[in-house]
């Protein structure tokens, strides 16, 4: 029963990362001006992290409660901490470096942030395999 329940919530974080980076975001920037695009984006991408890292952490939880100290777990170990790293510190620099117009240093973290997110994606793919 933990079991599957830990196959669900890895399988609901998937989909809300599918969902946000090939629906939401690409359609908040054909919608909105370029403006009002970012002031939506800093709103509701702090959610996407949370509520990723707050599946991933009750993961973590269930795991450790039904005693699976193995390769998975510290997967999802990892992919929750990235999620944390992208919500505390990441984001706020990327947001630091639009505010200055440091535009290159705002692609670079940007880019990086992509790259995280798909290397959280594959995890997690990998995990319901």
């Amino acid at each position: 029963m933990i079991e599957n329940l830990i196959q669900n919530l890895i399988a609901i974080s998937l989909g809300a990362m599918i969902f946000f980076s090939f629906i939401v975001a690409p359609v908040i920037f054909k919608v909105l001006d370029a403006v009002n695009a970012g002031k939506f984006v800093r709103k509701i991408f702090p959610f996407y992290y949370m509520i990723n890292l707050i599946i991933l952490s009750l993961v973590v939880i269930l795991f450790i409660y039904n005693s699976q100290i193995n390769t998975d777990f510290y997967l999802v170990l990892f992919l929750a901490l990235l999620f944390a790293f992208l919500l505390f510190i990441l984001m706020p620099m990327i947001n630091k470096f639009k505010d200055n117009n440091e535009d290159k240093k705002f692609d670079f973290s940007h880019k990086f942030s992509v790259i995280l997110n798909f290397v959280q994606m594959v995890g997690l793919i990998y995990l319901l395999i």
